[in-house]
C-alpha cells in the first residue's frame, strides 16, 4: 500500500516504530501534541540513540490540529490514559474500512473497539526498552517481545501484513491467535514494574531486594488471579512466568523474578516509564489505567487485589507530592503480602 500508515503519538514506542519503518521505505505520517517534537521530527530528524542501534530519519509530521486528510492504517502509540482523548482526534481521519492498532499499555484494545467497533481494532504487544528523552530525540535501550493479533484470533491478511511491518523492528515479532493472552502477561509484568517505581532503584535493583519479594509475587499473583476469571490464559516473555504466579508456585517465582532481573540487567533503559514520569516528567502515570482498572475488575469478580490496591494509592500519593519515591514505600506493602 502507497498511502501512509499514520502513527499517532510520536514518542517512546511510536517514535521508534516510525522511525523503522520509514528508514526501510515505508511511508508514514507521525502525529505528536508537542509542537517541538513534531518540528525537529519534519525540519531536522528524529534521532534514534542507544545500544540497540543509532540512526536519524526525517520524518513527516503534524500536530493534531494540523493534521488532513484520513488513513486506512493507524498506530495509536500514546499513553493509555490518554486512550479517549486521542481518539476523540483521531477518529475524523480514520478512513471508512480502516483500523486502528493499538501499541500500548494496558487494555485499551477494549476502549478502541467500543469507539470504532473490533471489526476495526487490532492488539498489538510491545516489550522493547525506549525512552522519549526530549523533542528529536528517543532511546532505544533494549530489544524485547513483540507481538500482534486480531482480538477474535483469526489470522487475517491485515495481521499477516503488519507482523511483517513489526518485524521490521523486532525481528522475532509474533503473530499470534491469543493477543489478549500477552496483553494480561503486560499487565502481571506492569504490575511490578509500578511497584519498582516506588523507589529510586534501578528496574532489577528494585526486585532484587530479599525483604520486597513477596510484594512483587503477590502482585503477579493477584493480576493472574484476576486473567483467570476472566477466562484468558497470560503469556510470558522476557522472565514473566505467568503460571507460576497463578498457582503462587514459590520456586517457579523465585525462578520467574531472577529471570526478569536478568532480561532487565542488559538494557540501557534502567528505569521503567513510571518512574520516569514521577521522577523527570513530574507527570500522572498510566496507574489508573493499567492497575486502577485491575482492582476494579477484582471488584467485580469479588477478588481481593490488597497489594494491586495500596500500590495505587502510594502511586497517587507520588504523583500529588505527599510522598516521595523510596524503598520505605515497599516496606509498607510487605504486610499486605505475606
Amino acid at each position: 500500500m502507497s498511502e501512509p500508515i499514520l502513527i499517532w503519538g510520536a514518542g517512546a514506542i511510536g517514535g521508534i516504530l516510525g522511525a523503522y519503518l520509514a528508514r526501510a521505505g515505508h511511508a508514514v505520517h507521525m502525529v505528536d501534541i508537542v509542537a517541538e517534537h513534531v518540528d525537529v521530527m519534519r525540519r531536522n530528524c528524529l534521532h534514534i540513540e542507544g545500544p540497540v542501534e543509532t540512526f536519524t530519519q526525517i520524518l513527516p509530521a503534524s500536530t493534531p490540529d494540523e493534521l488532513e486528510g484520513q488513513y486506512s492504517r493507524i498506530i495509536l502509540a500514546v499513553k493509555a490514559h490518554h486512550t479517549e482523548a486521542a481518539l476523540d482526534m483521531l477518529v475524523p481521519h480514520l478512513a471508512p474500512g480502516g483500523y486502528v492498532v493499538s501499541a500500548q499499555n494496558g487494555l485499551n484494545e477494549s476502549i478502541i473497539a467500543e469507539r470504532i467497533g473490533t471489526e476495526n481494532t487490532i492488539g498489538c504487544f510491545v516489550n522493547f526498552g525506549a525512552d522519549w528523552l526530549e523533542p528529536g530525540r528517543i532511546l532505544y535501550g533494549n530489544r524485547a517481545a513483540v507481538a500482534v493479533g486480531e482480538l477474535d484470533g483469526q489470522i487475517s491478511d491485515r495481521v499477516q501484513d503488519l507482523h511483517a511491518l513489526l518485524s521490521i523492528v523486532e525481528p522475532d515479532a509474533v503473530l499470534t491467535d491469543n493477543i489478549w493472552g500477552y496483553l494480561w502477561g503486560k499487565l502481571g509484568y506492569g504490575a511490578l514494574l509500578f511497584a519498582t517505581a516506588l523507589t529510586p532503584l534501578s528496574m532489577s535493583d528494585a526486585m532484587a531486594v530479599p525483604n520486597h519479594r513477596a510484594v512483587y509475587q503477590a502482585l503477579g499473583h493477584e493480576v493472574m488471579c484476576l486473567a483467570d476469571a476472566q477466562n484468558i490464559s497470560p503469556l510470558g516473555f522476557n522472565g514473566f512466568d505467568p503460571r507460576a504466579f497463578l498457582a503462587a508456585e514459590q520456586d517457579g517465582m523465585d525462578a520467574s523474578l531472577a529471570a526478569m532481573i536478568e532480561h532487565n540487567r542488559h538494557t540501557a533503559k534502567t528505569h521503567s516509564g513510571i518512574w520516569r514520569d514521577l521522577a523527570i516528567r513530574k507527570r500522572r502515570t498510566e496507574v489508573d489505567a493499567q492497575v486502577g482498572l485491575l482492582v476494579e475488575l477484582g471488584h467485580k469478580h469479588g477478588l481481593k487485589t490488597p497489594a494491586l490496591s495500596r500500590l495505587v494509592e502510594l502511586i497517587h500519593d507520588i504523583e500529588e507530592g505527599r510522598r516521595t519515591q523510596s524503598t520505605d514505600l515497599l516496606d509498607l506493602m510487605v504486610p499486605l503480602c505475606i
